[in-house]
């Protein structure tokens, strides 16, 4: 076999045992991130809700309000 032929074929297969190998990396680190998250103890820490405007509103809240107040009418509220 041509020498060109044989070193792009190395070249090749060389490149898809590093691409291989980087996907088995990622998997393992996935794995090992998943056990360690298991194994961690559960402090109930909850994250609080960040407002989106400085009055305390939020995105949503701000759109359905600015919509409905274009339209001439009181923005509707969710019976909660």
């Amino acid at each position: 076999m041509h020498p060109e032929i044989l070193r792009a074929m190395n070249a090749q297969r060389g490149q898809e045992l590093r691409e291989r190998a980087h996907q088995s990396r990622l998997a393992r680190m996935a794995i090992r991130g998943r056990r360690h998250r298991r194994d961690l103890p559960d402090d109930g820490f909850v994250v609080p809700a960040i407002p989106d405007y400085v009055d305390g509103s939020f995105h949503g809240d701000h759109v359905a309000g600015q919509v409905a107040g274009e339209a001439g009418q009181a923005p509707a509220r969710h019976a909660a």
